[in-house]
C-alpha cells in the first residue's frame, strides 16, 4: 500500500466518525402522542391524549400522522453550550419548539438546535408532526436523546473534509497536493478519540491550526466564479399528496430560517407563490418571519410561476396566467418583481415560452433538467449559457445548470466538477450553480454553510459569490455574452410519456381550459350589454385551482394515485363551476319574452354547426324565415346552425316561412362513407383502406389508417414518465374484426358504429362525415383493461415531406419526421395541441384531436397515442372507461390557406344554446379579416376596470396586418404586454385598429369601451 493509497484510506475512516463525534448524549428525550388523518394545527393539539411511546414501537397506517410531545430541561453539565434535541421517529416531521416551527427531520437533517448558549434549568417544550408514509411499511421510533454538540470536533471536520476534498480533485503531483497530504499525516497521528474532555479538545485545536494555513490559500487570477444559489426544489405534489406539501413547505422554511439566524450571509431563494401561499393561511407565525427576511433581502422569491408548471400541456393562456398569478403575488406580498423563470424539473420546454417570459416581463430562464437524461449520450445539449430564440425570434438569456451529484452538497467536489463538466469549455469564465436538497423540499444544511465560509476563494476550487441568481445575469450581460444560440424549442430527450399518461386528467385539463376562455368572454359580454357583476374573486380563485393542477408531476401523470385521483375530482369540480358560470352569462345574455333559441359562438370566425336541439322542438328558422336543415339521429332531432365571430345568433322555434335548402348529402354503408369532398372504405376492422379525393381524384392512404396498435409497454427506467424508443419491437396481435353497423345516412351528417375487442379491452367508436365538410371525426370510448400496454392509432399517408408540424402554445414547431443525426431520432415521440400535420407545397394531411398530446411521425406515417397503463408510481394508472375524439383533414392548396388550425379549433369548441328565450339579435363583439389571426381570449381588465383585453396571435408562422372590429363601442385602445401593462396607444378609428404581426407574434390589446 503506497503513501498515498494509506492517507486516503485513514482520512476517510476519520472523516466517517464524523456523526458519532459531534454529539455528546446527555439524556434520552421521552415522547407521548397520538395519531391522527385529520389535519390540526399546533394550537388544536391539546384536546387530545397523548400515550407515551417507546423505542422500538412500529406506529401509524398509509395517511396517518402523529403528534409527539416531549419537554425537556438544561442540565449543568450543557451550561452555555449548544444544546440540540437528535431526533428518530422514523419518518419526516415538522418540529416545534416553544410552540414556533423551528425545524424538521428529513433527509438531510435530523436534529433541531435548542439553543446556542444554554442555562441550566430552562426548559424546552418540543412537538413534532411526523408523517407515516403511504407505502404499508410502518415507521419504527427510533432513540430521541438531548445532546451537547461539540462544536469544536464539528468545525475540525469540516476543514479536514474541505481540504481533503480539494486534494482529491486537483493534480496528484501539485505542490498544494504535497502539502495537504503532509498535513493530512500529522492530522491522523495527532488526532484521538480515546481522549475525553480538554484533551480532546486540545488536539482537535491543534490540528485545525495546522489546517487553517491551508485553508486560507487562495487561486490566481484565472480562477472560474461559480455563482451559488441557495434553493430547494419542492415538488408540490410526487410520491406523496397535496396534502403533505402543506407540511414540507413549514419543515424547509423553518430550517431555512433557523440557519438565517446562524449565517448572517445565507441567501435563500425560493420559488412557486403557490407555497408561500400555503405558509400564509397554515403557519402565520412562521410567514411573518418569512415576510421579514424577505424584506431583509435574506429570502429571494423567484422564479415567475404560480407552480413550476409543466410547459408542453397547457395552454399559452394558462402558462400567461401563470405568471399573471405568481408575479401579482409576490409583488403584492414582498413588494418584489420576478425577473427569472425558474423551473428547474419540467419535462422540456416549450418553443413560444420565450416570447410569454418577455410579454410577462421576465428577463432570464434557468433549468437543470436538460442535462439529466439517461439514453442520449450521442448528442447531448450543446450550451450551458445562451440566447434562447423562440418561434417567434424573440431571445431570452438562458443557464441550463448541471444536476450534479444528489443531494445537492456545497462542498470542494461538488463545485470543481460544476466547472469541469460545464459543456461550454470556451468564452465563459462564470457559471450558475444550485445547492440544497430538493424534490421533497429540505434546502441547505448546516455544512453546507460552513463549507461557503471556507470556499469564497480557496485555491484548487472555483471562486464563489452567493446571493442572488439574478446577480448572475446581469454580470453575464455586464460583461458579454458568449456567441451562444439556441433556436427553437428545448426539447427534452427522455420522459416522453408525459404527453400521454394519465389521459382523463389531460383531457378534463383541456376541458377546462376552454370552459375558462368561454367564461370569461360570455362573463364580459354580459357585464358590459346587462350591467351583470363580474366575478373578479372568483375567478382568480378558480384559475389558481387550475393552475395548480399544471405542476409538472400532475398534468403530466408522474404521481403516486391519491395524486391523480385528487387531481380528477378537482378537474371535474372546476369544469362544472365553469359551465355552470358560461352557461349563467350566456342565459342571461339571451333571456328574453320570445320563444326562440340563441347560439353562441366565442371562435373569432363565424361557423356552420350541427346542434341537437332541446326535447319537442322539431324545426328552427332564422330571422328572414328560412328553415335550417335538420336530421334525425339517436332519439334527438339536429339542426344545422350558423353563429358570427365570437358572438350569437338567435333562431325562431318552428318550420319557418321558407323550406330549407336543399344540399348534397353525406352517405353511408358499412364499408363506405361520402360526401361531396371524400370518399372513404372501411374494412372489416373499422379501418380506412382508401380515402378518395373527390376534387383531385388522388388517394391519400399509403396503407389502411385509422389502425388501432397496440404494444408492450414496459421502459427501462421511469415507467410512467417515458416510451421505450423499441416499442415497435414488442407488438401485441389485435386480430378481431370488428361489428359495423351504419348509425346515420344523411342528409346532414353520416355515421358508422364500430365495436371492437382490443386484447383485455375493448373499443367502440362512431366515425362521421358532414356535408360539406372535409374533416372526418372518430367519437371514441375505449373501456381500458391493459397493464403495461400502449394503444396507438396509425395513419400512412401519401405526404411526402422531410418535417412535420405539430401544433404548441400560439403557433406551431417544424420537427423532422426522420432519423438522420442523433437528435432527429431522440425525437421519436413529440408534443402536439389541438393538430398535427404533414404538408407538400400545395396539399397536406393533419390529424385533429381534444385531448391527446403525444405523438410519432416517421417518414409518412403519423402514429397518434392514444392511452398507456404504466404501473409505477401509479399501480391503476388509466385503468376504465376513457373518452375521446380525434380526427382529420386533407386539403389542396397551401398550408397559409390550409383550414387546420381553424378545423382542430372547431373540433375542440362546440358552439353552444340558450334554449329558452331570446333577448338580443344576432351580434359580433370581434371580427378579424385575417384566417391566420386568431384572437385567443377575451376578458375583463385583471385591474377591474372593465376595460376589455383581447390577446390574439398569428398562427401559420406568416407576417401579416389584420384589421380588428369590435363589435361595441371603443373610447381607446392600448397594446400592452402579456401583464396588460400598457405599451403603446394604438389609433382606432371608429371602433376598428389595424394591427401587424410577425410570425407566431401574440398580442395583448386594451380597449377601454364608451
Amino acid at each position: 500500500m503506497n503513501a498515498k493509497t494509506e492517507i486516503q484510506y485513514l482520512v476517510e475512516n476519520l472523516l466517517k466518525e464524523k456523526n458519532r463525534r459531534i454529539y455528546t448524549r446527555i439524556a434520552p428525550i421521552e415522547f407521548a402522542g397520538f395519531e391522527t388523518k385529520e389535519r390540526l394545527s399546533y394550537t388544536e393539539i391539546g384536546d387530545n391524549r397523548f400515550e407515551p411511546v417507546r423505542t422500538g414501537d412500529r406506529w401509524g397506517d398509509n395517511w396517518v400522522y402523529a403528534w409527539l410531545r416531549a419537554e425537556v430541561t438544561v442540565p449543568k453539565e450543557a451550561e452555555g453550550k449548544r444544546l440540540v434535541a437528535l431526533l428518530n421517529f422514523g419518518a419526516e416531521a415538522t418540529i416545534y419548539m416553544n410552540g414556533m416551527v423551528r425545524g424538521a427531520l428529513d433527509l438531510q437533517h435530523n436534529d433541531v438546535t435548542l439553543t446556542r448558549n444554554a442555562r441550566t434549568g430552562e426548559t424546552f417544550e418540543i412537538v413534532a408532526e411526523a408523517y407515516a408514509g403511504h407505502t404499508n411499511r410502518q415507521p419504527v421510533f427510533g432513540e430521541s436523546h438531548l445532546c451537547v454538540f461539540e462544536e469544536e470536533i464539528y468545525q475540525f471536520f469540516i476543514d479536514l473534509e474541505c481540504l481533503w476534498q480539494v486534494c482529491e480533485q486537483i493534480d496528484s503531483n501539485a505542490l498544494r497536493a504535497s502539502e495537504i497530504n503532509q498535513c493530512m499525516k500529522q492530522v491522523i497521528a495527532t488526532i484521538d478519540f480515546g481522549l475525553r474532555g480538554e484533551a480532546l479538545t486540545a488536539g482537535v485545536k491543534q490540528c485545525r491550526e495546522w489546517m487553517e494555513p491551508l485553508l486560507a490559500c487562495v487561486n490566481g487570477s484565472t480562477s472560474p466564479l461559480l455563482y451559488l444559489m441557495g434553493q430547494s426544489h419542492l415538488d408540490i405534489a410526487w410520491l406523496w399528496p397535496i396534502e403533505e406539501t402543506k407540511r414540507k413547505i413549514a419543515r424547509t422554511m423553518s430550517n431555512q430560517l433557523a440557519l438565517m439566524e446562524e449565517y448572517p450571509d445565507y441567501r435563500y431563494t425560493q420559488s412557486q407563490p403557490y407555497l408561500f401561499q400555503l405558509a400564509k393561511e397554515l403557519y402565520p407565525e412562521l410567514y411573518e418571519r418569512i415576510k421579514r427576511r424577505v424584506a431583509e433581502g435574506r429570502i429571494i422569491p423567484e422564479g415567475g410561476m404560480w407552480v413550476e408548471s409543466d410547459t408542453n400541456l397547457p395552454a399559452g393562456e394558462s402558462l400567461i396566467r401563470q405568471f399573471v398569478h405568481g408575479k401579482r403575488f409576490f409583488m403584492e406580498e414582498f413588494g418584489k418583481d420576478n425577473e427569472m423563470l425558474w423551473l428547474p424539473d419540467v419535462f422540456g420546454y416549450s418553443g413560444n415560452i420565450p416570447q410569454i417570459m418577455k410579454g410577462c416581463g421576465i428577463r432570464y430562464f434557468a433549468s437543470v433538467k436538460m442535462f439529466q437524461t439517461y439514453e442520449n449520450v450521442s448528442d447531448p445539449f450543446p450550451y450551458n449559457t445562451f440566447f434562447w430564440e423562440g418561434i417567434d425570434g424573440t431571445q431570452v438569456l438562458t443557464h441550463l445548470l448541471d444536476y450534479g451529484e444528489y443531494p445537492i452538497r456545497v462542498n470542494p467536489s461538488f463545485l470543481i466538477r460544476q466547472w469541469n463538466d460545464r459543456v461550454q469549455k470556451d468564452g465563459i469564465a462564470t457559471r450558475l450553480v444550485q445547492f440544497g436538497h430538493g424534490d421533497g423540499g429540505g434546502g441547505a444544511n448546516r455544512d453546507d454553510l460552513e463549507f461557503l465560509k471556507r470556499l469564497g476563494n480557496l485555491e484548487g476550487v472555483p471562486r464563489t459569490r452567493h446571493g442572488s441568481p439574478i446577480e448572475y445575469f446581469r454580470d453575464q450581460l455586464e460583461k458579454g455574452m458568449p456567441d451562444a444560440k439556441y433556436v427553437g424549442e428545448l426539447y427534452y430527450p427522455a420522459h416522453r410519456a408525459t404527453y400521454t399518461t394519465q389521459a382523463k386528467l389531460k383531457r378534463l385539463n383541456r376541458k377546462a381550459e376552454i370552459g375558462f376562455r368561454e367564461t370569461e368572454l360570455w362573463g364580459a359580454a354580459a357585464q358590459r350589454l346587462l350591467d351583470k357583476a363580474y366575478p373578479y374573486r372568483e375567478m382568480d380563485r378558480l384559475w389558481k385551482r387550475l393552475l395548480l393542477q399544471h405542476f409538472h408531476d400532475i398534468l403530466p401523470g408522474t404521481s403516486i394515485h391519491r395524486v391523480h385521483e385528487e387531481a380528477q375530482a378537482e378537474l371535474a369540480s372546476l369544469n362544472e363551476t365553469i359551465r355552470e358560470m358560461a352557461a349563467g352569462a350566456r342565459q342571461a345574455l339571451a333571456d328574453g319574452e320570445r320563444s326562440g333559441i340563441t347560439v353562441f359562438n366565442a371562435l373569432s370566425w363565424g361557423r356552420k354547426e350541427l346542434v341537437a336541439l332541446p326535447d319537442g322542438v322539431r324545426g328552427i328558422a332564422d330571422r328572414d324565415g328560412q328553415a335550417m336543415p335538420v336530421q334525425s339521429y339517436d332519439g334527438r332531432l339536429y339542426a344545422e346552425v350558423e353563429a358570427p365571430p365570437m358572438g350569437w345568433a338567435t333562431y325562431s322555434i318552428g318550420e319557418g316561412s321558407k323550406p330549407a335548402a336543399v344540399r348534397a348529402a353525406a352517405t353511408a354503408a358499412a364499408s363506405r362513407m361520402e360526401n361531396e369532398y371524400m370518399t372513404i372504405a372501411i374494412n372489416d376492422r373499422g379501418e380506412l383502406v382508401s380515402i378518395v379525393d373527390k376534387e383531385t381524384g388522388t388517394e391519400w392512404a399509403a396503407d389502411a389508417c385509422n389502425v388501432m396498435k397496440m404494444y408492450r409497454d414496459r421502459p427501462s427506467a421511469f415507467d410512467a414518465w417515458e416510451i421505450d424508443r423499441r416499442y415497435r419491437m414488442s407488438p401485441v396481435e389485435l386480430a378481431d374484426k370488428a361489428d359495423i353497423t351504419v348509425t346515420a345516412d344523411g342528409p346532414l351528417f353520416a355515421a358508422v358504429r364500430v365495436e371492437r375487442k382490443l386484447h383485455q379491452s375493448r373499443l367502440v367508436q362512431h366515425i362521421r362525415i358532414r356535408s360539406g365538410s372535409r374533416r372526418i371525426e372518430f367519437d371514441t370510448t375505449v373501456q381500458w383493461n391493459e397493464t403495461n400496454k400502449m394503444l396507438r392509432v396509425d395513419f400512412p399517408v401519401r405526404v411526402h415531406a422531410n418535417e412535420s408540424m405539430q401544433e404548441i402554445q400560439f403557433g406551431y414547431v417544424k420537427r423532422p419526421n426522420h432519423s438522420s443525426r442523433p437528435h432527429d431520432a431522440d425525437r421519436y415521440e413529440v408534443c402536439q395541441h389541438k393538430w398535427s400535420a404533414l404538408a407538400e407545397t400545395n396539399r397536406g394531411f393533419a390529424l385533429l384531436n381534444d385531448c391527446k398530446y403525444g405523438i410519432s411521425v416517421q417518414d409518412r406515417l403519423m402514429s397518434m397515442t392514444l392511452l398507456r397503463s404504466p404501473t409505477y408510481p401509479d399501480e391503476t394508472s388509466d385503468q376504465g372507461t376513457h373518452r375521446f375524439t380525434y380526427g382529420f383533414v386533407a386539403w389542396n392548396g397551401s398550408f397559409l390557406d390550409s383550414p387546420v388550425v381553424r378545423e382542430a379549433y372547431e373540433l375542440n369548441y362546440s358552439v353552444s344554446l340558450a334554449p329558452q328565450g331570446s333577448r338580443l339579435e344576432a351580434r359580433s363583439l370581434l371580427q378579424l379579416d385575417q384566417a391566420n389571426v386568431i384572437a385567443e381570449t377575451v376578458k375583463l381588465a385583471e385591474d377591474g376596470s372593465g376595460d376589455w383585453i383581447v390577446r390574439l396571435y398569428e398562427c401559420k408562422g406568416a407576417s401579416v396586418s389584420c384589421g380588428v372590429h369590435a363589435g361595441l363601442s371603443v373610447a381607446s385602445a392600448y397594446e400592452t404586454d402579456m401583464l396588460e401593462r400598457n405599451m403603446a396607444a394604438l389609433p382606432c378609428a371608429g371602433n376598428s385598429l389595424s394591427l401587424r404581426f410577425r410570425p407566431f407574434e401574440v398580442k395583448t390589446i386594451r380597449l377601454a369601451l364608451k
